[in-house]
Formats: C-alpha cells, structure tokens, sequence
C-alpha cells in the first residue's frame, strides 16, 4: 500500500529541546556598558571574551565596496552573537594589510580617536591578525583587539554543547593560541632551577637556568593539545562505527549544508520535528543532529544538520571539526540551504562550496535549496530563479515548499539498483518491512499465498529474496 506523506505540523504548545536550550542561553546574557576588564591581560589567557562595547575595523584589498561593506556587517552580527554591543565600524582601502599593524599608522591613529571618543574597551579587526600585529594595536590603542578568527572561537565555545563539540572547540582555540602566548613583566623572568651552575639570587636548590613562564605554558599546551586529539580520534572511531551501521543497513544518508543562520535547524525541524535549537544568531548549533524520516514512497532515510559555514572560516575550526564534517563527505546527498534574504546569497554559495571541497564533499549530488523567501523581496527571488532554475523555493517558517522540497530529496535519493518480483509469504512480514524501509516498492497486492511485490533492492538484499522470486 502506498504511503502517503504529510508535512509534519510543529506543536507550538509542548517545548522542544531546542526551545529549552534557547530559554536557558537567553537567560543569561552580558550586560551592555559595563566595563571589561582589561589590565591583567596573561599569557595563559586564551581569551574567553568579554565584549561588550567594540568598535569594528576592516581592510577592503579586493571586491566591490558592497563586498566590504557585507564582510563589515557579518562581523557586527558576530560580534552581537558573542554578546557584544557595536559602537563603529571603520573600512581603509589598501592594497594588502600593514605588515605591522594590519590598518596604516593614520588609520590606526584615527581608530584611537574614534575609541577614545565611543569609550570602547574593545577593538575587532575583519581578519586573522599575526602575534606582533595583535601585540602592535593593543600597544597604540590601549584596549584589547580581537580578531575574527578569535572571535568566531569564542562564539563555538559559547554555544559547544555536546563532549566532542567542546572538545573541538578548545583544541581549535588552543591551536589558535599557541603562537601567540605573551609574557608580561616578571612571567618572562627565568624561574629559579635546580642547584647546579650559575649565581645569584635565590637559595640552595633554587640557581640555575630553570625554565620561562611561557614555555612551561607552551608544554603544557601542547601536551592537553595531543590529549585532545587522541580523545577527538576515539570519538571519531564512535562515529564511524555508527555511520557503518547505517552504511549496512542500506539507509541513504542526506546531509543538511549551508551557511550560518540560513536557516538548516529550522528546516530540520520542518521536515522531522526534531525540535533542534533555532535562533536567529550565527552559529546557534554546532552540534550534529541526525533523524530518520520517510520519502513519500515509505523509503527510510536520515536527514542530519551540520555545523554552518562561514566567510573564512577559521581553518584551526576546519581541522578540529573535520570529523564533523566528514558527515556531510559521506551523505548519499547534500541539501544546500542558503539564506534567500541575505545581501548576498552569492557569495554564501560560493562559500560553502569552498569548505565542501576542503572535506571532500564538492562532488556529492547537491540540491540546492533557497530558504526565507517569505522575508526576501519578490526581485530578488526572480534573480535567483533565473540564476538557480533548478533549485527549491522554501520558507522553513510557513511551511511554503516544503512538499516540494520532500519530494525533490525524494527522487535524489540514490535508488536501489535490482528490480524484481517476489511472493513473500505472510509469515515473513519482516522482509515485506525490511523492503519498505531500505528499497523501493513499485506495485504491491495481497494473495492467498502471501503479498506479492515489485520491488528495487540493493544487490545483497536481492540475494536474500531469491527465494522468493515469483
């Protein structure tokens, strides 16, 4: 019998999970205007941030001026995810950043104006800073600098909830980290050492050449650094082994990609009410989610969410999440979710099709999918017709096509590759269930000797009916 699908109706009554995760992290959140604390800045800190009052600085070396002025505006939303309120945003037009101080020395004067003026405490640069440029700014500026990549750490370490994502997070910031440990005043003194060689102060057991502040704290970071991966290797070895099961089971895999805040949990939702975390923030969830849903045609699948791309995304988050997005390397196919309100939806393709090749997911089979249209202006929805005919049109919000979008994933899903009748007899009712849930019934009608059924299965499957040709 054929099945027949229904959208599935959220009920906005009982609470999700996602929806207490969003209560707990709204109820605590930092307070705009008062002061960071900003004199005892350490070597061992790796900086959980405390932004509340930035200033945000950027150099445009390529692209159009909207292209800067995007780059500049998807940092303010970072910086507000972080808890941060934005004072002023600055672009200087170089051929390449300073060496020295990432913006020229006039630009770098006029930001100590425009933060003196604003009373900021902090300074976020639209880029990935070197030690001695971060060391450069905060000694002119005289207030902490961040930069994007520390930022966009701080925002997964805010919202890591599973063991493994918080384990990625930290080895991501430590890697980060680790080359730019600072010393100040007497952390870059020699400690005292054992009670051979040398003179001076100290006494019995305490001359010697011993060993810095910062590099105690560089062994010690590389050593919770290798702790880490051997603890992200045995999860991934968990992982893998549940992914082989599904593999053997001969569920087909669809992995939802996109950019952050395009709207993936909510579609999610949607389609299986998950009832996942959903915030309009960037990178709300990092961690993984995976359902089983049904095609219309009563064929089982699993649908999983993935952690969302980003604009350089930082590549110490490439790396320690790899294992992460291997899940999207193995899909059977990618739903590509883009934000169809954003400025440039463009570049978010562009983006995450990037991050794809670099796990090895740039040759799966893609179905592009346009999420917000209810929010996006009916201009901008013909353009991207016209540039993506082939794509899905959908609103995870209203509902609006999302039948479409069911039945799309649908006819990609890979189909099972032998087709063939069989008489199953009624008391092996678990191979009629088996077929429905890992093949594909064509024709289905109840005799008196059993159910007989047209179906496509894969080859190890089609061995086992054998038996049962008719």
């Amino acid at each position: 019998m054929r099945n027949t699908y229904q959208t599935p109706v959220l009920d906005e009554l009982d609470p999700t999970t996602g929806d207490l995760e969003l209560e707990e992290r709204h109820s605590l959140r930092r307070v705009a205007g008062l002061s960071t604390e900003l004199t005892d800045v350490t070597e061992v800190e790796y900086r959980q941030l405390r932004l509340e009052r930035v200033v945000l600085v950027g150099v445009w070396t390529e692209g159009s001026v909207e292209d800067a002025d995007n780059s500049l505006t998807e940092l303010a939303a970072l910086a507000e995810t972080a808890g941060s309120q934005v004072l002023e945003g600055l672009i200087q037009r170089r051929k390449q950043p300073d060496a020295a101080t990432f913006i020229g020395r006039g630009k770098v004067d006029e930001l100590r104006d425009v933060v003196v003026m604003t009373g900021a405490d902090t300074v976020i640069c639209d880029g990935e800073l070197s030690p001695s440029q971060l060391r450069n700014l905060e000694q002119q500026i005289k207030v902490k600098v961040v930069d994007r990549t520390a930022l966009i750490l701080d925002i997964f370490a805010q919202h890591a909830k599973s063991r493994e994502g918080k384990a990625q997070v930290e080895l991501a910031q430590l890697q980060y980290l680790l080359p730019r440990l600072r010393g100040w005043g007497e952390a870059m003194s020699r400690q005292g050492g054992g009670a051979g060689g040398g003179s001076g102060g100290g006494g019995v057991g305490t001359r010697g050449p011993g060993e810095t502040k910062l590099e105690t704290d560089r062994r010690r970071i590389n050593t919770r650094i290798a702790k880490l991966r051997r603890e992200i290797k045995a999860m991934k070895t968990v992982r893998e082994t549940k992914r082989s099961r599904r593999a053997a089971s001969g569920v087909p895999a669809v992995a939802i990609a996109g950019y952050t805040n395009a709207g993936k949990s909510s579609l999610l939702n949607r389609l299986t009410q998950a009832g996942v975390l959903v915030e309009d923030a960037l990178f709300a969830t990092l961690d993984p989610t995976t359902r089983r849903t049904a095609a219309e045609d009563g064929r089982v699948f699993t649908l999983s969410d993935t952690v969302g791309f980003v604009r350089h995304l930082p590549h110490q988050i490439v790396e320690a999440f790899r294992s992460t997005l291997e899940e999207v390397g193995r899909a059977d196919l990618v739903v590509h979710v883009v934000d169809g309100a954003h400025p440039d939806p463009e570049g978010q393709v562009s983006a995450v099709r990037e991050v794809l090749g670099e796990v090895g997911a740039d040759q799966l089979p893609e179905l592009l999918v346009i999420n917000k249209v209810d929010a996006a202006d009916e201009e901008t929805v013909l353009r991207l017709k016209r540039t993506w005919p082939e794509a899905i049109f959908v609103s995870a919000r209203s509902g609006a096509g999302i039948t479409e979008l069911h039945k799309a994933i649908a006819d990609r899903l890979p189909r099972p590759a032998v087709e063939m009748r069989v008489l199953i007899p009624y008391d092996r009712g678990d191979l009629v269930a088996r077929v429905h849930r890992s093949g594909q019934v064509l024709q289905s009608r109840h005799l008196d000797d059993g159910t007989e059924l047209s179906v496509r299965v894969d080859e190890q499957f089609a061995a086992e009916l054998s038996g049962f040709r008719s």
